[in-house]
């Protein structure tokens, strides 16, 4: 899953990027309105995270704008500004939730991964493949019964594989979907995490390759 993160603080969006990360989530970093908004133009996202107080302007003007080219991707508010009147404002302007500074770390990563699931799984905790089971709330897997050590990054691969099961995942959506900004796309990253994954996973294998395209658990 893919997050933007919009904060003009540099420490805390160091702070905000690596927690996310190590959760599991490819982050995109902008630290102004400008930026976030070409970014959103050109990049698929999960969920945005969004400051509001920004040297171009208000981070809500950002997610109604958003709102207004027809891009329903999940906005989360974080901003110290937690009067009735300004988490309402968030709400009128289009954002699903609002997080006050300070926070804890591990309540904005599960904030963030309620709205990502609100998206693209709106009902679903667990994913059976065959005797694979895939706890997304808790990032856990295991195949028959036996617990499996996989990276953030490989549970990332595997998560979009099964919940688009039957259908050809690309290098491009993994691209998009799993890694950030600064991944590079004619690397053989994706094949690589994809050969682990696979390894981890064990016989029978899984996931199929798709010659020229990418891959499928059928």
């Amino acid at each position: 899953m893919r997050v933007l993160v919009l904060e003009d603080d540099h420490h805390l969006s160091r702070e905000i990027t690596g927690g996310l990360r190590s959760a599991g989530f490819a982050v995109d970093l902008a630290h102004d309105i400008a930026d976030a908004d070409f970014k959103i133009a050109i990049n698929r996202y999960d969920c945005l995270v969004v400051d509001r107080g920004l040297p171009d302007g208000d981070g809500l003007d950002l997610v109604a704008g958003a709102r207004g080219r027809g891009q329903l991707v999940p906005a989360l508010m974080l901003t110290a500004r937690d009067g009735l009147r300004d988490r309402i404002a968030g709400f009128e302007h289009g954002a699903d939730d609002y997080l006050t500074k300070p926070f804890a770390l591990p309540e904005l990563v599960m904030r963030v991964r309620a709205l990502c699931r609100r998206r693209e799984q709106p009902t679903a905790s667990r994913i059976t493949v065959y005797d694979i089971e895939i706890d997304l709330m808790r990032r856990r897997v295991a195949r028959g019964g036996v617990m499996l050590s996989l990276t953030p990054k490989e549970f990332a691969v595997l998560e979009l594989m099964a919940t688009k099961r039957g259908s050809v995942v690309t290098r491009t959506d993994l691209i998009e979907c799993c890694w950030d900004e600064m991944a590079e796309p004619a690397s053989n990253v994706v094949d690589a995490v994809v050969a682990k994954l696979r390894r981890k996973l064990g016989d029978p294998q899984v996931i199929e390759t798709v010659r020229g395209t990418g891959f499928v658990i059928s």
